[in-house]
């Protein structure tokens, strides 16, 4: 277990309202499914309108990326996103502090044998996906058939880190943060299983422009990098919620020849692989998220100005 959740919770004062939030997140996290689906889209709609700045980031990357849908369309698109960002913030809370027994009727796996193909003599391997509103409870849904461990950004806030963290582990083998480098290569290096998403633009790792969308995008190197340095497989991983709520999980072959000697042309195949993952599901992909805010020779967010 991670040495965070070895160390008693942080209780003083200032951390109250974070433990406030966090009961209220894990007491709607034992809400029924169904019901979760329907205050999810409505709480989305709401978030639609109340954080008008996301609303806009998302509205232009909708645009960027798939700029052959008319204005309605986009529209339309965008109300569904939301709509899926609020059914995915219950899918978090249940995820980490409830019960996952209603989905695991409901879930279809694909592709288990392309994930024993790779593990072949004690390999490791590293299964990538993308920032998708189904990404944590697809990640605890998976742990069921495979033993994953998770490499993830930290929370800002000691309780909420602390919280979230414990809620992981107890379904993930192991939790790495991005700055355990070496405990995440040795895990590897034993055979293990890594998850982890490299989409997002990120000022921490070591990133390169890539084609995503048929734009340059600012994306992190760090499949090459570990597959290189841990000798590991990477697979993909693509998760979809059904309007049922059932889920399908499907991972996919092996990257072949990877990691190849060119840090940017394997960071364009991951980085092409996730582009498929959200075309087969673009309204659940985190859109608000500023993806293309750097851009080759152009200042810092001009494209969201």
């Amino acid at each position: 277990m991670n040495d965070a959740v070895r160390m008693p919770p942080p209780l003083g004062p200032r951390h109250w309202p974070a433990w406030l939030g966090i009961g209220i997140a894990a007491l709607l996290a034992r809400v029924p499914w169904s019901l979760q689906r329907v205050l999810g889209r409505g709480f989305g709609r709401l978030l639609m309108r109340v954080f008008g700045s996301r609303r806009r980031v998302a509205a232009h990357n909708l645009a960027l990326c798939f700029p052959e849908l008319d204005a309605d369309a986009q529209a339309a698109l965008l109300r569904r996103s939301f709509e899926e960002l609020g059914i995915g913030l219950f899918e978090f809370a249940r995820a980490w502090w409830g019960s996952v027994e209603p989905m695991r009727g409901k879930v279809a796996v694909e592709g288990l044998e392309h994930l024993e193909a790779a593990r072949a003599g004690g390999r490791g391997v590293i299964i990538i996906s993308g920032h998708f509103v189904t990404l944590e409870l697809a990640a605890r849904l998976m742990c069921d058939h495979a033993p994953l461990a998770g490499m993830y950004r930290p929370h800002d806030g000691a309780a909420m880190e602390w919280a979230v963290l414990r809620g992981r582990l107890r379904y993930a083998t192991a939790m790495f943060t991005r700055e355990e480098l070496r405990p995440a290569l040795r895990h590897l290096k034993q055979g293990g299983l890594l998850w982890f998403a490299p989409d997002q633009d990120t000022r921490r790792g070591d990133s390169v422009f890539v084609p995503f969308f048929g734009r340059p995008a600012y994306s992190l190197t760090s499949t090459h990098q570990l597959a290189r340095l841990s000798g590991a497989a990477v697979l993909g991983f693509a998760h979809v919620r059904h309007d049922d709520g059932s889920y399908t999980l499907r991972l996919t072959p092996a990257f072949e020849d990877f990691p190849s000697s060119d840090a940017t042309a394997d960071t364009a195949r991951v980085m092409a692989a996730i582009e498929t993952m959200i075309r087969a599901a673009p309204a659940q992909y985190l859109w608000i998220h500023r993806r293309f805010k750097r851009q080759p020779d152009q200042p810092d967010n001009a494209l969201y100005r």
